[in-house]
């Protein structure tokens, strides 16, 4: 059996959720954020008090880990640790858009078998990170910055339907015309769909060391690749 906690601070929505078994048992969520110094400390609180309370020892803690906010990241992660020096739990980390491909998959039954997905999460003016999926998750374009035109990902919607999501999709509507493109509302990464990815971790026993553990963009992006989200 299985009991995580999962923390997910990336973009402006600030949550948290308790699973056990894959399914979600406790959920907390605020999104009129950015609020994540004042909302998470209060829900990973109530978090522990409900699984202490139910008598449900936690086995780990996942944590979305970017690319996303400069400053949630860094306190969703430190927030990951804390609670994992201080319960002596295995940490996991999770990339922010594969996080966010869990509710497409899981509820937009429309999707074509062959169609591909790509997250976005809004960089400024024209800019998103972005990532290309497959149904399976396998990655078939790393996360990488982009500057959006419209022959950005011309090589992809070539050869049959991709899907924009999240909130950096929102502004591309206009500039990707793809008629292979399709755009779904309402995406944005939140705890509660941490569950299936932070189990598959668990089973390819997949830890972070939870010492030297960074957020995504502080080992791919401040280096020079790009910059990071404010």
């Amino acid at each position: 059996m299985s009991r995580i906690l999962h923390i997910e601070t990336s973009t402006q929505a600030c949550s948290v959720a308790v699973s056990e078994d894959g399914h979600n048992l406790f959920t907390q969520e605020d999104m009129e954020g950015p609020n994540h110094n004042i909302k998470l400390g209060l829900f990973v609180d109530e978090a522990l008090s409900f699984a202490d309370s139910h008598a449900l020892p936690l086995d780990a803690v996942a944590v979305s880990c970017g690319p996303g906010s400069y400053t949630g990241l860094r306190i969703g992660v430190s927030m990951a640790k804390g609670v994992c020096y201080g319960r002596n739990l295995k940490l996991i980390g999770l990339p922010t858009l594969e996080v966010m491909c869990v509710p497409v998959l899981l509820y937009h039954e429309e999707i074509e078998e062959e169609a591909l997905l790509c997250p976005m999460i809004d960089a400024r003016r024209m800019e998103v990170y972005a990532a290309i999926y497959d149904r399976a998750l396998h990655t078939v374009r790393p996360t990488q910055a982009d500057i959006v035109t419209p022959e950005c990902y011309l090589e992809y919607l070539e050869k049959g339907p991709v899907y924009f999501f999240g909130n950096g999709a929102e502004k591309c509507r206009e500039t990707i015309v793809h008629p292979n493109a399709r755009f779904i509302d309402a995406i944005r990464p939140l705890a509660q769909h941490m569950c299936p990815l932070a189990e598959k971790a668990i089973a390819l026993e997949k830890f972070e060391d939870v010492a030297y553990f960074e957020p995504f963009y502080l080992k791919e992006f401040v280096a020079g690749k790009s910059k990071p989200l404010l």
